[in-house]
């Protein structure tokens, strides 16, 4: 008899078999788009048109169109890129490190959230090489033989280092959602009706036929993959930070840096799951799969990074009190006290205090005060950047150098463009793709839904919803 624990709440509710599994998360990618969805997307695409259009006035310009000044060179769009890499990092940990911990509440959101990190890493992209103003010459910091004499990238330089940590980050997360799509395509492919929609998801599922030797070669490569993620998740903040870190600016010469950037985009990249997975639960009737256990443990995970967070900040003005240099010092009690205070109080606000609210069951279990809180968190996560970056640069060694920053229509077009097109990438996802990871979900339907299933119904539901085409299991 299958035991049912009497403590932990089932992940999956409604007594779902499998059958029930493949109709629930099929359903969206077989249907017609609904009237939310269209209008969601409506709305990402008039987002898009105002990338296209800002990349357009700084690609043909120059980034003079930016708001950038002579004492102020990283300004928004740095603050933008690093935000965006932050964001795309709960993906790969929710995927990867959960994996290889074998924790299942990841079962049901690490589909979404490792489609959210590739969309974000695409996003963050933008900013780096719209920052060279000439991004025609990109590839002048990959190290490809050329015929520019003594041209050659700097291997010492951490800006040297982003391009190889995000662009293997991205590559691996690329690959590491595509194989989890593949059983969950060969079920679509099985069901589709049109024949358009069958020769795609049937080479999209990459002739899938779940013999058992498929099953074995898929959970290896997931291991191996999760394996070579996992160090990921650390390397990108970290370089990301170091960037900051191996300088001589006052507010950025810390060795706090690395961990607490790490900790920041976990943080910001659990609330944005979060987020996106209480809209995707309620537009696509996906309750059962995305339960409060789910919601619940992400903010558990909030409540822990933000915490750390919270320590950093602390941190940095001790260690500026401590060092006993005068510029480290002005550094932070300007960023506090001078004329960007509102957005290092906006910072501590929404980063340090809101998540602490958390502790209290009944809001960390309610979906309404969990996304008001999640964006509350990438608000600060944003503005944290922003203090970090600006209220670092805008008052130097030389009071005659002090400015003020302020963006340009440009620089605020081409961030809200990004969120346009993020959403744009992500409700195609949703509409195309199996939102949810099916074969994942029915391995964990027996240990941990909330009725108990009998051989019999497992062998009944199997031949309804499991994708396995026994007419080429001769293997």
């Amino acid at each position: 008899m299958q035991h049912v624990s009497p403590i932990r709440e089932p992940l999956v509710t409604g007594g779902k078999t499998y059958h029930d599994i493949t109709e629930d998360v099929c359903r969206q990618v077989e249907a017609k788009p609904n009237v939310r969805w269209m209008a969601a997307f409506a709305v990402a695409l008039v987002g898009l048109a105002i990338f296209i259009y800002s990349v357009y006035r700084t690609l043909w310009y120059g980034i003079g169109e930016w708001g950038l000044n002579k004492t102020v060179g990283w300004a928004w769009d740095i603050t933008n890129f690093v935000w965006w890499v932050g964001i795309g990092h709960a993906g790969t940990l929710i995927s990867a490190i959960l994996l290889l911990f074998r924790q299942k509440w990841r079962t049901s959101i690490n589909r979404a959230a490792e489609a959210m990190t590739i969309f974000a890493v695409i996003c963050a992209a933008m900013f780096p090489v719209l920052h060279m103003g000439r991004p025609w010459l990109a590839y002048w910091v990959l190290p490809l033989p050329n015929t520019f004499g003594s041209l050659w990238v700097n291997f010492n330089s951490p800006l040297l280092w982003d391009v190889f940590a995000i662009s293997t980050y991205f590559s691996v997360s690329l690959v590491f959602w595509y194989i989890g799509l593949i059983p969950d395509f060969a079920t679509i492919r099985d069901r589709a009706t049109g024949p358009i929609a069958r020769r795609a998801y049937s080479a999209l599922s990459m002739g899938w036929t779940g013999s058992a030797k498929a099953w074995s070669r898929y959970e290896t490569v997931s291991l191996i993959l999760a394996g070579v993620a996992t160090p990921l998740v650390l390397s990108v903040h970290t370089i990301v930070s170091m960037d900051f870190a191996t300088s001589v600016i006052p507010g950025w010469h810390t060795t706090i840096f690395p961990p607490y950037f790490v900790a920041g985009a976990i943080f910001s990249g659990f609330a944005m799951v979060l987020t996106l997975m209480i809209i995707t639960r309620k537009t696509f009737k996906l309750e059962d799969y995305i339960t409060l256990e789910h919601v619940e443990s992400m903010n558990k995970v909030i409540i822990l990074t933000g915490s750390i967070v919270g320590v950093a900040y602390t941190t940095e003005f001790f260690i500026a009190w401590y060092s006993g240099v005068a510029y480290e010092q002005y550094a932070f009690i300007n960023r506090a006290t001078g004329p960007y205070w509102w957005a290092y109080w906006a910072m501590m606000t929404c980063n340090v205090i809101t998540p602490q609210l958390f502790w209290f069951r009944s809001i960390r279990r309610s979906l309404t005060a969990t996304f008001i809180i999640s964006i509350f968190v990438n608000i600060g996560m944003w503005f944290e950047r922003f203090v970090i970056i600006v209220t670092s640069l805008h008052r130097d060694y030389l009071p005659s150098s002090w400015v003020m920053f302020s963006p340009s229509w440009i620089d605020i077009g081409v961030y809200v463009g990004t969120i346009g097109l993020f959403f744009t990438l992500f409700l195609l996802f949703c509409k195309f793709f199996p939102v949810v990871n099916m074969a994942e979900v029915k391995s964990i339907l027996k240990s941990s839904s909330a009725v108990r299933h009998t051989h019999a119904d497992t062998m009944h539901s199997t031949d309804k919803g499991l994708n396995t085409n026994t007419q080429h299991n001769n293997e």
